[in-house]
C-alpha cells in the first residue's frame, strides 16, 4: 500500500475551537496539536465532547469559534469531501457501511474518489476504465490481505458479526489512503479477544505507514498502551494533556475519568 510521505512536524493543529447546540456547549476553547507519525489518544467521561471534536476536523460539524489546521490547509469552511481529498479519514463507532454490499465492493466504494474515468468509460469497462478498475481492486486486494479479511471477502457486510464489520470499517478508511486517521472507539462493543485483534491491526497501520492516527477509545489498557500522547477533555474543555505516564498521575484526570489513585513509581 501506498500512503503519502510525511516529515516530521506538526500535521494537525485545533486552535481554540468552540462549538455549541442551542444552550449546550459541546467544546469550549479547545487547542491540541498531532505531530506527522504520532498516535494521539484523545479520552474523557461520555459526553465530554470527544467524538464532536473528530466531527469538527472531519467537517461533519462547523464550530462557531476557533480554527483548524491539517498538513497547512484550513479546514473549518471547506467541505467534507475536500477535507478527504485532503487526507483526512475516519471510522465510526457503529460502522458506515453499505450493509447489502460486500466487503470487497464496500472498500472499492471507498476508492471512488481516485476514479479518474467518466461513467460511460467505466460502465462499458474497456480501456481506460478497465485498467483503472484493475488497479483500484489490486489496491483493495491488499488491504484484504493486511487486515485478514480473506475469509469474508465476498459476503454480504449484514451477513458478518460487529466484530468483522470494524475490521472492514478500518479498510475502508485504509482505501481513502489517509495522512491522518481518525479512529471513533474502534475497540467499543468488541470481546477482549477482538480487541486484542482491532489493536494489532492499529498498531500494524502505524508501522507500516507512519500515518498519524488520532484515537478515542475508553480501555484504559489501549490507551496507555499504544497512545504517544494523549488529551484528556471533560465537559467540553481540555483538562490534561502529556503522555499516558503524565496523564494517568494528573490529580485533575483521576477525579473527572480514572477514579484511582495516582501510580506511584518504584
Amino acid at each position: 500500500m501506498n500512503y503519502p510521505g510525511q516529515r516530521d512536524g506538526t500535521i494537525l493543529r485545533v486552535d481554540d475551537v468552540s462549538l455549541s447546540f442551542g444552550g449546550l456547549n459541546a467544546l469550549t476553547g479547545v487547542s491540541l496539536e498531532a505531530k506527522k507519525g504520532e498516535i494521539l489518544a484523545i479520552i474523557g467521561p461520555n459526553g465530554a465532547g470527544k467524538t464532536c471534536l473528530i466531527n469538527c476536523v472531519s467537517g461533519f460539524y462547523r464550530p462557531q469559534q476557533g480554527e483548524i489546521y491539517f498538513d497547512g490547509h484550513r479546514l473549518c469552511r471547506m467541505a467534507t469531501h475536500k477535507i478527504v481529498r485532503l487526507g483526512v479519514a475516519r471510522t465510526f463507532q457503529n460502522t458506515g457501511l453499505y450493509l447489502h454490499m460486500t466487503i470487497m465492493d464496500n472498500l472499492l466504494a471507498a476508492r471512488h474518489i481516485y476514479q479518474k474515468c467518466g461513467v460511460l468509460t467505466a460502465g462499458f469497462r474497456f480501456g481506460w476504465g478497465l485498467r483503472e478498475e484493475v488497479r483500484h481492486r489490486q489496491f483493495v486486494e491488499e488491504i484484504i490481505n493486511f487486515l485478514h479479511l480473506q475469509p469474508v471477502r465476498n459476503h454480504l457486510v449484514a451477513a458478518i458479526s460487529f466484530g468483522w464489520r470494524k475490521k472492514v470499517e478500518l479498510g475502508k478508511v485504509l482505501a481513502l489512503q489517509p495522512k491522518l486517521l481518525l479512529l471513533d472507539e474502534p475497540t467499543s462493543g468488541l470481546s477482549a479477544e477482538e480487541k486484542k485483534d482491532m489493536v494489532r491491526d492499529i498498531l500494524d497501520i502505524h508501522e507500516a505507514t507512519g500515518m498519524t492516527i488520532l484515537l478515542i477509545e475508553h480501555d484504559m489498557k489501549i490507551v496507555m498502551g499504544i497512545s504517544d500522547r494523549v488529551v484528556v477533555l471533560d465537559f467540553g474543555q481540555k483538562i490534561a494533556e502529556g503522555t499516558p505516564e503524565q496523564v494517568s498521575n494528573d490529580p485533575q484526570v483521576i477525579a473527572a475519568y480514572l477514579g484511582k489513585e495516582p501510580t506511584v513509581a518504584a
